[in-house]
């Protein structure tokens, strides 16, 4: 299901909860809203659909990949860049890595491990922020 954007900055700065089985239909409607904003978005945490839950969905190089508690454990090769976000106006300047590891669960909340690297890694450390309350 396509839900609304949260556009409210006080609920955003919120650190969202743990993910649970229950939350899997988060995951789909998340999935599906990011689907429906294509043209202007490439990722989107849960708590954009007003859902306070650390789940996050993003375009991997084409792919919609969704990732429960995703947690970055290392990092490499800051920079800087300039994001926007769907649930805030304009554009804000934030410091970025070019490489990052990430432990998540898939959505049979096994754990896994994985390096990405560029622009996905990008968009992956916006939502991340998003699951931790801080705003860009």
């Amino acid at each position: 299901m396509i839900r609304p954007i949260m556009k409210d900055p006080i609920f955003l700065s919120q650190k969202s909860s743990p993910a649970t089985s229950d939350d899997l239909p988060v995951a789909r409607d998340l999935m599906d809203t990011l689907a429906a904003h294509k043209e202007g978005c490439v990722g989107m945490a849960a708590n954009m659909i007003g859902v306070a839950k650390r789940i996050i969905a993003f375009d991997d190089g084409g792919k919609y990949t969704v990732m429960l508690n995703p947690e970055i454990i290392k990092k490499s090769d800051p920079y800087d860049a300039e994001e926007g976000c769907l649930s805030l106006e304009g554009v804000r300047k934030t410091k970025r890595y070019k490489t990052i590891k990430v432990q998540y669960q898939t959505e049979a909340f096994q754990t896994r491990f994985k390096t990405y690297t560029g622009w996905t890694a990008q968009i992956i450390q916006h939502e991340i922020d998003h699951c931790n309350g801080i705003l860009i």
